[in-house]
């Protein structure tokens, strides 16, 4: 299959936002990406809701009363740390848009102007009346082409795709390692009520205080497996340079492999503390003509 990336004029307007503003997906005057599905909403306001109910058993019952001033701030530091990074990590995959091919870039005078030849082999979409880049899948839940989308994930209520890769992957790592620290936690506040008295060791009553740390351990388990599963696959996708779905289909590569090193440097950009942070974009990205990016 042979794609052209000629320039398109904005002149030439269309459905898909060409010559116009796409709106499709879009909130807050067009500012943001969203998609208005009330699944992925149900399920994103879990997730807050989830993670406020750590932050307030690990900050309530187990480090405030805590006696070890030292202790308890270096973890009160590293639970906050974990806990901001994994929320905004989540609200950048939520709110970005991961690689929307414009819809309705497929009418005969665009496809004219890309440059196309009479009986050229091209892919359209006929859910959105796009052509697809390569490598690009349709999502029924965001009603869109997602270039190299990887996966829908209603935890994030969006695609992850070629734009957003990068805050996924960092949200899945930040939410496994404040598991892994809020286990800790509360394998230390079983010892210390055991050790002393359960009435002594924490603001609320025993039963209280035994039901809020199992239901905390129990979310630590089903989140702290959960993610590092995904965290590992995400990577092992990242490292073969082959998305979820394509992996799911067994599809053959029709694109030139990049290697491992080139692979990670295309989702977080060349190694840097930046890699870590959901606030900046990867530097080296290969960019393509505006008629595979929503405008």
């Amino acid at each position: 299959m042979n794609y052209s990336y000629t320039a398109l004029s904005p002149a030439h307007g269309g459905a898909g936002g060409f010559g116009g503003v796409d709106y499709h997906n879009r909130c807050c005057g067009n500012r943001t990406w969203c998609v208005k599905d009330i699944c992925g909403i149900v399920c994103v306001i879990m997730t807050w809701l989830l993670i406020l109910f750590a932050e307030f058993v690990v900050m309530r019952l187990i480090l405030l009363p805590s006696n070890y001033t030292v202790f308890s701030t270096i973890n009160m530091a590293i639970f906050q740390a974990l806990a901001f990074l994994a929320f905004a990590s989540h609200i950048r995959t939520m709110l970005s848009d991961p690689g929307a091919v414009p819809r309705g870039n497929a009418t005969k005078e665009m496809i004219e102007q890309m440059g196309y030849r009479e009986g050229q082999m091209f892919y359209k979409c006929p859910k959105c009346c796009s052509i697809k880049p390569d490598r690009a899948h349709h999502c029924s839940v965001c009603q869109r082409c997602i270039r190299k989308m990887d996966h829908h994930c209603p935890w994030v209520n969006n695609c992850v795709g070629e734009n957003n890769q990068k805050y996924f992957v960092l949200f899945t790592f930040y939410i496994a390692s404040i598991s892994v620290h809020t286990l800790f936690l509360v394998l230390t506040q079983f010892a210390e009520c055991v050790k002393n008295d359960w009435r002594t060791c924490s603001p609320y009553s025993p039963p209280a205080t035994i039901f809020l740390l199992l239901f905390l351990t129990f979310e630590g388990l089903m989140f702290g497996i959960f993610t590092i599963i995904m965290l590992a696959t995400q990577l092992t996708a990242i490292l073969n340079d082959q998305t979820g779905i394509e992996q799911l289909k067994k599809e053959e590569a029709r694109w030139a492999k990049k290697s491992r090193l080139k692979s990670i440097q295309s989702v977080f950009g060349r190694f840097s503390l930046a890699w870590f942070s959901p606030f900046t974009e990867p530097s080296c990205r290969k960019k393509f003509s505006p008629h595979f990016y929503s405008v």
